[in-house]
């Protein structure tokens, strides 16, 4: 049976979270690995005005055979990074042992949401963890039965939806605005960083649902 395990892991546990700790005005979300011969390739998302100096430092590391830019805004971009083997221990894990990244971003920890095809599964990931001197902290196990039961129908992680739901609660998107984000996210005990790019992404999210694509949203 699938479950699904919810980990948070410090930026210095894997080479990922060391780069993206080099520029704290940058925010990073994996969008998918894809298992290529002998290496990973994750697909993510880079949110912030650092990006030119994060994407040369990748183009300059040794562990990095490429780093490729797919798309591209004012302040975000999607990469493919293609990494040298067995450059990013974390990542390669997770592929070796079938399992798929769902959710994987950067605040003030790594917040991971991963898909294992049973428990053996996460075992496995788990032994693998012991055995590359990787530490991470398991949040939470479900089925996948119950995640989709309890899921949210615009597949918001859950600091998003956790930021989004209390500035709608507080009045942040009211004319006039009744609260400000420094008194939000203190309330959350995160950085005004952080709460704000979970409520823009978390938003982002909800209104391409509602507008691009009506279809999947729940009755």
């Amino acid at each position: 049976m699938a479950i699904i395990a919810e980990i948070s892991i410090e930026g210095d546990e894997f080479l990922l979270g060391q780069i993206i700790a080099e520029y704290p005005g940058l925010t990073v979300e994996i969008e998918r690995v894809v298992p290529a011969a002998k290496r990973v390739m994750p697909y993510i998302w880079g949110y912030g005005t650092d990006l030119q100096s994060f994407e040369t430092a990748m183009e300059e590391s040794p562990n990095v055979e490429s780093i490729t830019v797919l798309d591209e805004y004012e302040d975000r971009a999607l990469y493919r990074i293609e990494w040298e083997d067995p450059a990013e221990q974390l990542i390669t894990g997770i592929a070796q042992t079938n399992a798929t990244i769902l959710k994987a971003h950067s605040d003030d920890e790594w917040l991971f949401r991963i898909r294992f095809e049973d428990h053996a599964g996460l075992a496995q990931f788990n032994r693998y963890c012991s055995e590359n001197g990787i530490s991470y902290r398991l949040n939470r196990v479900s089925s996948l039965a119950e995640t989709n039961l309890q899921g949210n129908a615009y597949d918001l992680t859950d600091a998003q939806y956790e930021a989004l739901s209390l500035a709608v609660e507080r009045g942040y998107f009211k004319v006039p605005r009744e609260v400000e984000y420094e008194e939000l996210a203190a309330e959350l005990g995160v950085s005004v960083q952080a709460f704000s790019e979970r409520v823009r992404r978390g938003a982002d999210k909800v209104l391409q649902n509602v507008f691009l694509h009506p279809g999947s949203r729940n009755p």
